[in-house]
């Protein structure tokens, strides 16, 4: 049986990575509220139906993306049920073919590991790589529910704060495109 613990609206009382630290700090100081579980360790969105279920909101699908050269990087966010096709997302964008960033400029970049994909890594990415899109339909969620960076911890956010708090401190503006 996969763990969800209650939940919590405060954060951890020790980190498990840098970037966990930094989100918490961050929807902190930006008065961002939220309700966070512990988990066993997630990496499928099969795994997330039971976090979906005990924070009562659908958990969005996030994607390191990036060209064959691998010096332009995209952070896609739809929602979990949408299968993701590169052609597709490469002709709405009008970008020649991307495909999934190697792990190890997943952790350089946004500083989490394969299953921890989250819009909260571009608060590592100082020098603005990481173009963010935005599948509309994230949008017209009022929950948005992510990692906070790590793969045993999940949170409910309001999207509407991700796009006009957090994002726009983090100097990301988002791209939202229809998929």
């Amino acid at each position: 049986m996969f763990y969800v613990s209650d939940i919590k609206e405060k954060a951890p009382n020790s980190y498990k990575t840098p970037l966990q630290e930094m989100v918490y700090e961050t929807l902190t100081k930006l008065e961002i509220s939220f309700e966070r579980v512990e988990t066993d360790e997630a990496i499928s969105m099969e795994d997330c139906i039971e976090i979906n279920k005990k924070l009562n909101m659908n958990m969005v699908k996030t994607l390191f993306l990036c060209n064959s050269q691998k010096n332009k990087f995209y952070l896609f966010v739809t929602t979990a049920e949408k299968p993701f096709k590169s052609k597709d997302f490469s002709k709405v964008l009008n970008i020649s073919r991307v495909s999934f960033a190697p792990q190890e400029l997943m952790q350089n970049i946004l500083g989490v590991k394969i299953g921890a994909a989250t819009v909260f890594g571009v608060l590592n990415d100082k020098e603005n790589l990481v173009e963010i899109v935005l599948d509309q339909d994230v949008l017209l969620e009022e929950w948005y529910g992510c990692s906070d960076g790590t793969t045993t911890g999940y949170m409910k956010v309001k999207t509407e704060w991700i796009v006009t708090k957090f994002l726009p401190y983090t100097k990301h503006m988002p791209n939202v495109i229809k998929i």
